[in-house]
């Protein structure tokens, strides 16, 4: 895990979570960004663990693109599942 791909993820997790914000399920821009970074942090590094991926940074200090790929869409997916559910559960108690 570096710091790269932490930040990559999270940027990543913020953007799906807000893109997903903007339905129904929506929790306001403030709460979507920080529930979709959280998601996209999890889901990245789950992702980076299967594929064994070492991060975007890698040893030799380049950009390894395909890590930084994985580390985009793990994030972005994270962000926009765990919005999208934190946002159907918050819907569904508290109906309007």
């Amino acid at each position: 895990m570096d710091i790269v791909s932490l930040v990559v993820q999270i940027i990543a997790g913020v953007i799906g979570g807000n893109a997903v914000g903007m339905s129904k399920q929506g929790m306001g821009p403030g709460l979507n960004s920080v529930v979709g970074g959280i998601g996209g942090v999890v889901l990245g590094q789950i992702i980076a663990a299967i594929t064994g991926q070492p991060g975007a940074a890698a040893a030799g200090g380049g950009l390894d693109l395909p890590a930084l790929i994985s580390s985009i869409i793990g994030g972005g997916a994270g962000g926009a599942v765990l919005t999208f559910i934190i946002g159907l559960i918050k819907s569904k108690m508290h109906p309007q």
